[in-house]
């Protein structure tokens, strides 16, 4: 049963209901203090009120994410730097790259306007499987995040990463978090993603989440070490669906991402 973020007249609160067809009861307590204690079990507490808003499947946790933990995005990221070989180096380590993505409160939600930098000439959404993990680094649910990047600004140095990634409306969220045991296995998800514009699709693709290089649980783990997350964190895993290099995101476009299991995130692009 999935669960969603909701902003009611009482406040922010968690509501329980179907991936498709939206919540359907409240639940006891906030989604910040259920995974600061380790659960996302609680009993319901009546309808969802009227009018409520869908919001980011995200209170006061920071997103972080994770790259080139799939074969294709090494191969992209080598193209878009000129054939450097440190993507490849990336890939092949121990270590992870990971890096931080948004700050709480920062994250557009299912429906909201996700943006592209003024100052890119090349941008893309990166469709990928998000972990919702605890304070105690316990991985609790899944959800479907969008990690916009500017491939322009990436490709130019590796070391302007951060304003490649993070930036206004550069992460999405949701639609919902549904629980690790009651969501199908990673390796089971295929993750599609679905570009218009004006009406039109200019860009569709998929990929599975088994062509993943590192686990989830691995990914979890390095993002732990000398790091704590009281009110427990999200971990983008990376991205395997890219459009061709000649394709680039314009104001207006949307974006829909499906990953099976946790339905269908929708946003739509603004130049920031």
């Amino acid at each position: 049963m999935a669960l969603w973020r909701v902003q009611t007249a009482e406040g922010d609160r968690l509501a329980r209901g179907p991936v498709e067809g939206g919540p359907t009861e409240l639940l006891e307590g906030t989604l910040d203090g259920l995974l600061a204690a380790g659960s996302l079990a609680a009993p319901a507490d009546g309808p969802v009120p009227a009018g409520s808003v869908v919001l980011a499947p995200v209170g006061a946790q920071e997103v972080w994410a994770a790259g080139v933990t799939y074969a294709a995005s090494r191969t992209a990221r080598n193209e878009e730097s000129g054939g450097h070989d440190f993507y490849d180096m990336v890939y092949d380590a121990e270590r992870p790259e990971l890096f931080f993505k948004a700050a709480p409160g920062r994250v557009r939600g299912p429906g909201g306007v996700i943006g592209v930098r003024a100052d890119s000439g090349w941008d893309v959404p990166e469709t990928e499987l998000a972990l919702v993990v605890d304070a105690g680094g316990r991985i609790v649910a899944y959800t479907i995040g969008n990690d916009v990047s500017s491939r322009s600004i990436e490709g130019e140095n590796p070391l302007y990463l951060p304003q490649a990634k993070v930036y206004r409306g550069s992460c999405a969220l949701g639609p919902c978090l549904v629980p690790a045991g009651e969501a199908p296995a990673p390796e089971e998800m295929e993750i599609r993603l679905t570009i218009a514009r004006a009406g039109e699709a200019v860009f569709e693709g998929s990929t599975q989440v088994a062509l993943l290089k590192r686990k989830p649980r691995e990914l979890v783990d390095w993002l732990f070490r000398a790091q704590e997350f009281p009110a427990g964190v999200v971990l983008l895993t990376g991205t395997s669906v890219i459009p061709a290099p000649e394709f680039t995101l314009k104001g207006g476009d949307e974006v829909r991402i499906a990953i099976t299991g946790l339905g269908e995130l929708v946003n739509t692009v603004e130049v920031v």
